[in-house]
């Protein structure tokens, strides 16, 4: 009886994965998560041997995907991407309908890249200084766009908190929707990825205040981060990895382990990630 367990165990290894995968990004299309997940499970797709689909599934700070991915089938056809509000979640929210720890197995860490602080393009402000000064003068006609307190790497609460100044947060489904109402003059001031943010900057359409990380990005390297301008210790990165639902085949998991880190290898998504500034 064990070596025919032991038989069809090892025969499911062998077929897994028998069809295509489903990849869930907890946030709408567009965002860094968004941007990030796409060519990462196109070359997860090739050592795979089949494809790794993308399904978009937005709301609650990301809490809903998460959700759904916890309560996925544990077969090994239904992963996760998130970034860090993975870890931050249980401290900011009473209840959630997902254990970080006890829903899900970890499959491993793709990489990181530093945010920015960014205004409205008309925004009166040369620099960090010119801007809180702004902002403390007139908190109560200024929005801050997020995506929640687990949405993203929580620069709205964080930067906030270090002016000592309460404003107006506007919670949007991903920071896509959020830059195009920043881009449009409907909100104020927002953080986001380099990788998304960039284009937008170099375009004059929003204004670059600082980059949030201790070290200056290479994707704009004239533009000082805030702990340099004047908020010391300020820091925030946002990491992002991959996840499946607890219980999964354990001959299911290795194989996305190898196929994650063969990915990581891929020269062809290395030259992708580089150009998005994000760090493997």
């Amino acid at each position: 009886m064990a070596l025919i367990v032991l038989q069809l165990s090892s025969a499911t290894a062998q077929q897994y994965p028998a069809r295509p995968i489903t990849l869930i990004v907890p946030f709408a299309p567009g965002g860094p998560v968004d941007t990030i997940a796409r060519p990462v499970a196109a070359s997860m797709g090739k050592p795979l041997k089949q494809a790794v689909v993308i399904e978009n599934v937005g709301g609650a700070g990301g809490n809903i995907g998460v959700a759904r991915a916890a309560k996925a089938a544990p077969d090994g056809y239904t992963i996760l991407i998130h970034h860090m509000g993975m870890s931050t979640s249980p401290a900011l929210y009473k209840k959630l309908d997902f254990d970080p720890l006890a829903d899900f197995e970890y499959i491993g860490l793709i990489g990181d890249s530093t945010s920015m602080l960014l205004a409205r393009r008309d925004f009166p402000s040369k620099d960090l200084k010119d801007f809180i000064a702004y902002v403390k003068a007139n908190k109560d006609k200024l929005s801050f766009a997020s995506t929640g307190p687990a949405g993203g790497p929580p620069c709205a609460l964080l930067f906030m908190n270090a002016i000592k100044t309460e404003l107006l947060e506007v919670v949007f489904k991903s920071s896509a929707l959020g830059m195009t109402e920043l881009i449009a003059g409907r909100v104020d001031m927002m953080c986001d990825s380099v990788l998304t943010a960039t284009p937008h900057v170099k375009a004059g359409k929003v204004k670059a205040i600082g980059a949030t990380s201790k070290y200056r990005s290479p994707a704009l390297p004239d533009l000082p981060t805030l702990d340099e301008q004047g908020l010391p210790g300020f820091e925030l990165t946002n990491w992002m990895g991959l996840y499946a639902p607890k219980n999964a085949p354990r001959a299911a998991t290795e194989r996305l382990v190898a196929a994650l880190q063969v990915s990581l290898s891929d020269p062809q998504l290395l030259a992708v990630l580089d150009k998005l500034y994000f760090k493997v």
